[in-house]
């Protein structure tokens, strides 16, 4: 059983930045795909950006430029700049393993215009 605990997240003026960390317990092994989605109201959960064991990367087109991911381990941070109103989500850690997929507990970015 993996355990995701997410911490960061506020509210920031569009223009500023929020770093967001996600650690993730329960397992000795180092997972091997760890990243984030968003949730804004009303519309579904979106992938934000991954990172393999290995330290490569994937970006939503709408990041990319601005959010930068990155891992130690099994601890993964998302910084994010130039951070826009469309970017106010419920922002949630994610992983996989033996086939199952985990969830943190989602962490609330509001930004203000």
């Amino acid at each position: 059983q993996v355990q995701l605990v997410e911490s960061g997240g506020g509210l920031v003026q569009a223009g500023g930045s929020l770093r967001l960390s996600c650690a993730a317990s329960g397992t000795i092994f180092t997972l091997n795909l760890m990243g984030w989605y968003r949730q804004a109201p009303g519309k579904q959960r979106d992938l934000v950006a991954t990172i393999t064991s290995g330290g490569s990367t994937n970006y939503a087109d709408s990041v990319k430029g601005r959010f930068t991911i990155s891992r130690v381990k099994n601890t993964v941070a998302l910084q994010m700049n130039s951070l826009k109103p469309e970017d106010t989500a419920v922002y949630y850690c994610n992983t996989m393993r033996s086939g199952r997929n985990y969830w943190g507990q989602g962490t609330q970015v509001t930004v203000s215009s």
